[in-house]
């Protein structure tokens, strides 16, 4: 990892010394500009990811989505952001305003506070934690106390049901996702980011752990709350969910909280399984990791839109069952046994070496290795899913058996009666 401009403080700080400013304030400065820089890219670049989702629902369905306001309605969003803002704030007689009022706050810092540690090129970094993923799965859990406190506040039955459902949710996802991510951290003997992101010069780690990427996938797609998982929000039995209470600019915090989620959700994919800015030229043009980085992250967000506007709504309890019978058994297995074949590398010596690591062919061996231990992991998924559906075919037969039967009897009866 370079020793020099190895994150975005460490960039700005020597210029403002060596111009004769004090190293404290020239630090400080360095600090703040670096936050407000993090922090300022995802604010402004959710404006535009709702218009991109608009747009890919509106084409997926048949439909044109916003082209009105602006050249291809690109500043539709705008307007919309214009309108929330000047609305009435209204905050209910019976809600406790404290946490009412502060809980749309927390839910978007929840989720710009991701963006400190995420790697946009090999020399930029807000924050390069040592334990960067721990620093992720932490920050994430106060997004989901956030939409806690709003429904429980907000003293309406509908939200404080939407609430429950974040429990139900979204806490229980993170099992899943949090085993997935153990995997990443193997490979990578690290827990920072741009560690990973280094360590995936050679190979990315999806190529090694097709298992791992799926369940960290699918349980961030619970996390967000989106199609088929979007619970949390639900029209047909909670009228709006956890926020029905929130309108202006509140509500549209909410809202924008939703849509830059969906997006550090699949960049922090990309920075974990697609190498982040790995790419030819990427160490020595410090903009082109940016543009891979963005690259590999639409590759993989715009899918989850088309998701979003396609599959619909599964049943809760499908939705509990589906995580707690199937994807964290499969994450438990995925773990010991990548965890038995990264052993069993190391003991036969054909795991890459730190000098060679960046080598494509050097991990060809380990990459054979692992693949096989997925390839027994997606064999035994598919073996219980076939024994499961097998049985419930079965048992849902013999229950269409012993009704045919029973009106069958009925329909007997009263010709019995009748001959007697």
């Amino acid at each position: 990892m370079p020793e020099v401009c190895d994150n975005i403080i460490s960039t700005l700080a020597p210029c403002l010394v060596q111009s004769g400013t004090n190293p404290d304030v020239a630090q400080f400065i360095s600090i703040l500009l670096g936050v407000a820089l993090i922090a300022s890219f995802p604010l402004l670049l959710v404006i535009f990811l709702i218009w991109v989702e608009r747009k890919i629902a509106a084409r997926v369905q048949d439909r044109l989505g916003p082209n009105r306001v602006g050249p291809f309605g690109l500043f539709q969003n705008i307007a919309d952001a214009l309108k929330l803002i000047i609305k009435e704030d209204i905050t209910p007689a019976g809600a406790d305003r404290l946490i009412f009022n502060v809980a749309p706050v927390i839910a978007m810092l929840s989720v710009i506070l991701i963006w400190a540690v995420v790697p946009f090129t090999p020399y930029n970094i807000g924050a390069d934690l040592d334990i960067g993923v721990l620093y992720f799965v932490a920050i994430s859990s106060i997004g989901t106390l956030a939409i806690m406190m709003a429904g429980w506040s907000s003293n309406n039955k509908y939200a404080l049901l939407g609430a429950f459902r974040v429990v139900a949710q979204l806490v229980s996802y993170e099992v899943p996702m949090v085993l997935a991510l153990l995997v990443p951290v193997m490979l990578a003997s690290s827990m920072s980011m741009q560690d990973m992101a280094f360590a995936q010069l050679g190979m990315w780690f999806i190529v090694l752990t097709p298992v791992s990427a799926f369940i960290f996938y699918v349980s961030n797609l619970a996390e967000t709350g989106r199609a088929p998982f979007d619970l949390i929000e639900a029209e047909s039995e909670l009228v709006a969910g956890y926020n029905i209470e929130y309108s202006g600019m509140k509500f549209g915090l909410f809202m924008a909280n939703e849509f830059m989620h969906a997006f550090t959700a699949n960049l922090l994919f990309a920075v974990i399984f697609l190498g982040a800015w790995a790419g030819p030229g990427a160490t020595s043009v410090p903009i082109l990791g940016f543009a891979y980085l963005m690259i590999k992250t639409a590759i993989v967000y715009v899918p989850s839109l088309i998701l979003r506007a396609t599959v619909p709504r599964v049943r809760i309890d499908q939705m509990m069952a589906f995580n707690w019978k199937f994807l964290v058994p499969l994450a438990i297995v995925n773990v010991i046994v990548i965890a038995f074949v990264l052993k069993l590398v190391q003991v036969l010596g054909i795991a890459p070496s730190p000098e060679n690591a960046s080598d494509f062919v050097a991990n060809i061996p380990q990459m054979v290795a692992l693949l096989l231990g997925n390839a027994v992991i997606l064999a035994a998924a598919f073996g219980l899913i076939r024994g499961t559906v097998r049985k419930e075919r079965l048992t849902e037969a013999a229950r269409l058996a012993k009704r045919v039967q029973i009106e069958g009897e009925k329909e007997a009866l009263p010709a019995t009666v009748a001959t007697h």
